[in-house]
């Protein structure tokens, strides 16, 4: 009779909270995560959403997301490392929750990025923290760690490039449209934030297509689609250019200063190649290489993977 009772409770419990059952498959779910907190805040006149995650008492993780994407991409590994770090993910002025001002508005270049997340730090009174950069998130957190390199405890970089050999043929719509702006290579330039250009970033390379989320490249283009965003992309492509000068400021800090690094890239991304990611080693002689089975936007498939060689190489790093 007890255990008739307890099937029945059972049963109902996982009528009334269907998404927890067939997350976890377990009648006793875990719900002990640490809460993930969204916040906004205003720099330089600019409304900048972040989501934060862990004890703040344990280091912090800043995650810096990349093109086209939004702190989004990190909700999985957010969920993976909150019992341990505590993590700050921000969205860029133009992309995700923050604001998007017209480039009339607001100077959408690379400098000015970086300087909005600097802002964020300084707001938030981080003083020692590791940078996680993907894409996008490169040149952003490249000019911070180069700017403030007392401040940085350790690099992990994900299909992020620093160097020549990363960059890939599938980018030259791009630097074409960089190099001579008309109306053919600007065609070919919006096909980049294209349906079609945005699904191919999360599907191509990866291992199993199937399991990545629709969810990842629908949510990426609603923001992409919005009125006016496609000015507000188009100025930060033409200026890309000015992030391949500073490869050799980045590499020099590097030298100079040989920050715990670890790369985690998908193997299988032609925007960014794996040739740039092991290219790493060359100025950071202990740098730690573990290109992972994926694309450019690896954490779709492999976040947990991705997590457990974090959480092991800072806590190697003594960063716990």
């Amino acid at each position: 009779m007890k255990k008739r009772i307890l099937s029945v409770i059972l049963i109902i419990s996982s009528i009334l909270q269907p998404e927890v059952y067939a997350s976890t498959g377990n009648p006793n779910p875990d719900m002990s995560r640490s809460p993930v907190y969204y916040h906004t805040i205003t720099i330089k006149g600019v409304n900048v959403f972040y989501r934060e995650a862990g004890d703040k008492s344990k280091p912090t993780i800043l995650l810096l997301h990349g093109f086209p994407s939004s702190s989004h991409m990190y909700r999985d590994l957010i969920a993976d490392l909150a019992d341990s770090y505590h993590l700050i993910a921000p969205d860029y002025p133009g992309f995700g929750q923050s604001a998007s001002p017209s480039p009339s508005e607001f100077a959408y270049s690379f400098d000015n990025l970086s300087s909005i997340v600097t802002q964020l730090i300084d707001a938030l009174g981080l003083q020692k923290y590791s940078l996680y950069m993907q894409d996008y998130g490169g040149p952003v957190g490249f000019r911070i760690a180069s700017q403030r390199p007392s401040s940085i405890q350790a690099l992990i970089i994900q299909n992020a490039n620093a160097y020549n050999e990363g960059l890939g043929e599938a980018l030259q719509p791009l630097v074409k449209y960089i190099q001579n702006p008309n109306s053919e290579t600007i065609k070919a330039a919006k096909g980049i934030l294209s349906a079609e250009g945005t699904k191919w970033q999360y599907t191509d390379g990866a291992e199993d297509p199937s399991k990545i989320s629709p969810d990842s490249y629908t949510t990426d283009q609603h923001y992409l689609d919005r009125q006016g965003n496609e000015e507000i992309q188009l100025t930060l492509f033409r200026n890309y250019a000015t992030n391949l000068p500073l490869y050799e400021k980045w590499q020099a800090y590097f030298r100079k200063y040989q920050p715990a690094t670890l790369v985690i890239s998908g193997k299988n991304d032609k925007l960014f190649t794996y040739p740039g990611a092991e290219a790493f080693k060359k100025d950071i002689k202990d740098a730690q290489i573990s290109l992972l089975n994926g694309g450019h936007f690896v954490l779709e498939e492999k976040h947990t993977e991705a997590a457990s060689l974090i959480k092991d190489f800072l806590n190697r790093r003594g960063i716990k």
